[in-house]
């Protein structure tokens, strides 16, 4: 079991049934999984873009990165229906508590004047979107082999009814809430 799995099962359902008043420990809110999302418009010009990005993406949450292709066909980009135009990676169970340990503990930590993230950020049934602006803030990319800083999205899908719960949940795992 991984250290934060351990640390939900020990010490978060116990606050979380306290803080809400849950009569079960099956209603308190979980985390389902965890979507990272590299959206990269470039990749139209240039798809040794979209290759470099597939490796890291897979060197960052250790799994193999899901090419994403174009939905419908835009003139003005130049993008034509079924093009790749990114990549995903879904984590779910052990994964997803690794990836989350190490964003919060020590990727979180390297970014440049760090005052924690947006509590704002969830999407009105306690799920939350995390963006981040380089690949450099986590540890397994190596700043040599980095021929474009990319960004991406971060998407943490909980079981909670409201932002509230979710908030709360994320809290007690470690997110550094600035508000």
């Amino acid at each position: 079991m991984s250290r934060l799995k351990d640390i939900y099962v020990s010490e978060i359902i116990p606050k979380l049934r306290n803080d809400y008043s849950y009569k079960s420990t099956m209603q308190v809110p979980e985390i389902k999984k965890v979507v990272v999302n590299m959206g990269l418009g470039e990749a139209i010009q240039n798809v040794k873009i979209l290759d470099s990005a597939v490796t890291e993406l897979g060197l960052i949450t250790g799994q193999k990165p899901v090419i994403t292709k174009a939905k419908k066909s835009i003139a003005t980009f130049k993008l034509r229906e079924g093009m790749p135009i990114g990549c995903m990676v879904t984590l779910r169970r052990d994964h997803m508590y690794e990836f989350l340990d190490r964003l919060i503990n020590i990727s979180l930590a390297r970014v440049r004047d760090f005052k924690g993230v947006s509590g704002k950020a969830f999407d009105g049934k306690g799920n939350y979107t995390l963006g981040i602006k380089d690949q450099l803030i986590f540890p397994e990319i190596n700043y040599d082999n980095v021929d474009k800083i990319k960004g991406m999205n971060i998407t943490i899908v909980t079981s909670a009814k409201t932002d509230e719960e979710g908030k709360a949940l994320l809290k007690y795992l470690g997110m550094p809430f600035r508000n």
